[in-house]
């Protein structure tokens, strides 16, 4: 007995629905980011007039957006890789499971486990933004 009991055809339609759902989350985060900048670019800086340093300038609002998308920006691409990685294995371990490789769905099941890595730029340094997803 080997523990495993696949209804492969079932896997393959949960991860095909799955697979769409993860196509709009990723579309609506890439959309998000978009919007964020545009926005904070729409909503003005803190001086009128081009003054020395003081040119460019996030105002307030573009400062919040900015704030908000390096805080969230980690946790974000984190479920993104967590979601794909596990679509991934699930239909690797699948697949070697109905072509009778266990110890290949067995590793295939162990490696989409795996905590993902996330490395943003500038985020995660001071001030610790973007740690939630990992519950540090």
């Amino acid at each position: 007995m080997t523990g495993w009991d696949i209804d492969a055809a079932g896997v393959s339609k949960v991860l095909s629905d799955c697979g769409v759902f993860a196509k709009n989350m990723s579309d609506a985060g890439s959309a998000m980011q978009g919007n964020l900048e545009a926005a904070a670019f729409d909503a003005g800086t803190l001086t009128e007039q081009a003054y020395g340093p003081y040119a460019s300038t996030a105002g307030l609002v573009g400062s919040g957006l900015a704030q908000f998308l390096q805080h969230w920006g980690h946790d974000l691409v984190y479920l993104a890789n967590r979601t794909s990685s596990s679509l991934n294995g699930a239909g690797q371990a699948t697949y070697a499971y109905t072509v009778g490789s266990l110890e290949q769905a067995a590793n295939a099941q162990r490696e989409a486990a795996k905590e993902p890595k996330v490395d943003l730029p500038g985020v995660g340094q001071a001030g610790g933004a973007g740690q939630g997803a990992k519950g540090q």
